[in-house]
């Protein structure tokens, strides 16, 4: 079973479009009655995503991280000055008149960095302690901030239960990462740190692999025959969407190249770019009613484009940094 998750986890450029189509095809043959419970999924889905990236996620490199401020706070403004307010101009100017819509398109944009941040900083060989430190403050700013963004810029025209909100962040977020840190703190008593480095820890993102592809899966099965019967509604979120990635890509490249260093500027691109888009998932399903449905297309569309806008990224890190010191 391990093997098989393994390599899941290490084709997720793959598996998440098989999975988008699988909860397609799903969508569009299955009663709508048996859709609809699978609602009740997200939840555990949730959980299974969240809680084993925080059991891999080390709290004490936050304090160590945070001695290059400068880098920390430059990743941050754009996270939450910059890109949600990008978002919020084009959800107006592509979905006018389709606020949920809309609010996918700011949910994406409101909650930055995941497992895959530290992932792909990994693999362009840049800083991994800055990457880890922007997933921790990334996660924790962004689910404190999101339900007051959302209810400042669009609680006029979408259907805002903030208190909803505010309660699954709490369940989705706080308390896994409170039960990943115990977790933790129990298995490094068990353990030796060695060999909970080498033995136990990389098994956890491959759980956590199996919550993403879940929440994909139902994601779309839940908006399987609205795409049937509207198919020029996949082309609209694409294009909003594709700017998002090539707007964010390129002010984080820019700033990344002429004020930091090779490795703490691709830290910087992947904290930026990267969102935590199964969090956005959950909050849109459970915290908006059927109308969050809608909210969940786009961010499940999101997946295809950033999954594999971060691959290609990777294959240009050396044109743009320079290479890596050996």
């Amino acid at each position: 079973m391990w093997k098989a998750l393994f390599k899941v986890h290490k084709n997720l450029i793959k598996a998440i479009p098989i999975m988008l189509v699988a909860g397609f095809l799903f969508g569009s043959v299955t009663d709508p009655g048996l859709t609809v419970g699978l609602k009740s999924l997200i939840m555990p889905l949730t959980f299974l995503m969240v809680y084993p990236m925080m059991v891999t996620l080390n709290i004490n490199h936050l304090l160590h991280g945070l001695k290059n401020v400068k880098l920390q706070l430059v990743t941050q403004i754009i996270n939450f000055a910059i890109i949600p307010f990008v978002a919020y101009a084009l959800g107006r100017l592509f979905f006018a008149d389709q606020p949920y819509l809309a609010l996918g398109l700011l949910l994406a944009a409101l909650l930055p960095t995941s497992g895959m941040t530290i992932s792909w900083t990994g693999f362009a060989k840049g800083n991994m302690g800055a990457a880890i430190n922007m997933t921790i403050i990334g996660l924790t700013l962004g689910s404190i901030a999101t339900p007051f963004y959302v209810l400042a810029l669009l609680g006029a025209e979408v259907d805002v239960n903030i208190m909803m909100v505010i309660k699954q962040i709490l369940f989705i977020v706080f308390l896994p990462m409170a039960l990943g840190f115990a977790t933790r703190q129990y298995l490094l008593k068990k353990y030796t740190p060695q060999g909970f480095k080498q033995n136990i820890a990389p098994r956890f993102p491959a759980l956590s692999t199996v919550g993403v592809l879940g929440i994909v899966f139902v994601a779309m099965a839940l908006k399987a025959r609205t795409i049937l019967s509207e198919p020029s509604l996949l082309l609209l979120i694409f294009m909003p969407l594709l700017l998002i990635y090539l707007l964010n890509f390129s002010l984080s490249t820019f700033i990344a190249k002429f004020f930091f260093s090779r490795e703490d500027g691709i830290a910087l691109v992947y904290g930026t770019v990267m969102r935590n888009l199964s969090i956005a998932l959950a909050i849109a399903i459970n915290a908006f009613g059927e109308a969050g449905a809608n909210a969940a297309l786009v961010i499940a569309v999101s997946y295809i484009i950033q999954v594999q806008s971060a691959a290609w990224y990777v294959q240009f890190t050396d044109r743009v940094f320079g290479p890596a010191k050996e």
